[in-house]
């Protein structure tokens, strides 16, 4: 049995970034805190735990903190009341969503209504609406569209969470057009995301059976897996060797695995060994 490992399985340039963020920032040897997971991966929490940064679910006044902002970024409200509260701030968000931010900000000064489409929980989403005077307007799916507040936009800018699905988005904006006369839209889904779906697109077709790599709680590998299932029904979403059973890959000549954007290297190469000593 042929064993392909997707080149773009993995973490991503930003969630890299921000793990490196947060070791460095770490071994400073002050007290670091965080709003929330680093990123959303059991073992990347564990390991961030283990070296010494504190998760908290709200600010507190401080001397000598430092508040670590995470890949997903942050509202300006939260950088106001930490810097208020006395913190000092180490901003690891995520250069390609920063980027998101700067478009959001730019439309809405140009009297733009700001659209985000993503899911409406998630904490990049929340960062975004949270760089903006007034309300956003989240749409999380194609069923969702809010179609009679739509007719009372006159102008829009759409933007999306750097991790959704393009077809999914395409979908959304295509409506929206049909409402708004004047619709700008910005396709902000980060170049790793979108090399991630162009294999996701083509690995179900080509093999007989797909391992989709990462956590339940990760929005972006839930993705994969869902574009993965729907063109090969023989495709399972682990997050260790555990889960695996041998009766999957039963007459397969070939397994493709990728992995979601906040998979650690260790979990990957656990289980794709794991996988070819079957």
């Amino acid at each position: 049995m042929r064993v392909i490992l997707a080149k773009s399985a993995g973490f991503c340039f930003g969630v890299k970034r921000a793990l490196d963020i947060a070791l460095t920032t770490a071994r400073t040897g002050k007290k670091v805190y965080m709003l929330g997971d680093i990123v959303h991966n059991e073992t990347v929490v564990k390991k961030i735990e283990g070296s010494g940064i504190k998760k908290i679910n709200r600010l507190n006044r401080t001397k000598s903190g430092i508040l670590l902002i995470r890949a997903h970024g942050a509202s300006l409200e939260t950088f106001t009341k930490a810097k208020r509260f006395g913190y000092e701030i180490i901003d690891a968000t995520c250069p390609m969503v920063k980027e998101i931010h700067k478009i959001a900000k730019g439309a809405q000064a140009k009297g733009y209504k700001v659209i985000i489409i993503g899911d409406k929980k998630h904490d990049e989403v929340h960062g975004i609406a949270g760089q903006l005077k007034g309300k956003a307007l989240v749409i999380d799916g194609i069923r969702n569209i809010p179609r009679n507040k739509l007719k009372r936009i006159k102008k829009a800018a759409v933007v999306a969470q750097s991790t959704q699905n393009l077809k999914k988005v395409l979908g959304i904006v295509d409506i929206l057009r049909k409402y708004i006369p004047d619709l700008l839209f910005f396709n902000t889904i980060c170049q790793p995301t979108r090399t991630k779906q162009e294999e996701i697109m083509a690995m179900p077709k080509e093999n007989d059976a797909m391992i989709i790599i990462g956590s339940k709680k990760s929005a972006n590998t839930k993705r994969l897996y869902e574009i993965a299932r729907s063109l090969n029904k023989n495709s399972r979403w682990v997050n260790s060797r555990r889960e695996i059973k041998s009766s999957w890959f039963k007459g397969a000549n070939s397994v493709g695995i990728t992995a979601g954007a906040s998979t650690p290297e260790e979990t990957i190469q656990d289980i794709t060994s794991h996988i070819r000593s079957l």
